[in-house]
């Protein structure tokens, strides 16, 4: 035992410090915080993935990718009015970035404007081809709502948000 004790007993230079040899941190700034957002908003830690994405707001700027992201967050966290203008802001910089057309729609849904997230979802889809599946179903259900409002009450209807990739969510109703 005291050889083992011995052995972890080395003296470290002075230049040794928290940093890795090339002098960068070892945790921090190197990791991005969007893929570390979209990893915590998978696990369902949507504060912290809030936080990860403030993170990469500051280290990259409010990209459309960003205010996407932290829309998502926030409509995750019931927080519709702010989702709502993250999700817009980022359609301006960018009107043909799909994700966040998709999650726009998805917090209309959620705020029962069915009629724009209808709209909404019609753009997603057009600018997508048609090749995403979520974004058709999310029409879909807009659309049933647009028909039939009453046909599922606000105060039973399940809305669920699932994360089908970076910045794409889907929006599951137990329609």
């Amino acid at each position: 035992m005291l050889a083992f004790l011995a052995a972890c007993t080395g003296q470290a230079s002075p230049e040794d410090g928290p940093y890795a040899p090339d002098g960068r941190p070892l945790f921090g700034r190197d990791v991005d915080g969007l893929i570390v957002g979209h990893r915590l908003m998978a696990a369902g830690e949507y504060e912290l993935a809030l936080k990860a994405y403030e993170r990469a707001a500051a280290d990259h700027g409010l990209t459309v990718d960003v205010l996407s992201a932290i829309g998502s967050a926030d409509l995750a966290l019931g927080r519709l009015g702010q989702a709502e203008r993250l999700l817009r802001k980022a359609i301006e910089e960018d009107e043909k970035f799909v994700p966040a057309w998709n999650n726009l729609g998805v917090v209309l849904m959620e705020k029962g404007e069915y009629g724009e997230a209808a709209r909404v979802f019609r753009v997603a889809f057009a600018l997508d081809n048609g090749n995403s599946p979520e974004i058709r179903e999310n029409l879909r259900l807009a659309l049933a709502k647009i028909e039939n409002p009453a046909y599922d009450t606000p105060s039973t209807e399940g809305f669920a948000l699932v994360r089908r990739g970076p910045g794409d969510y889907l929006l599951l109703s137990n329609l």
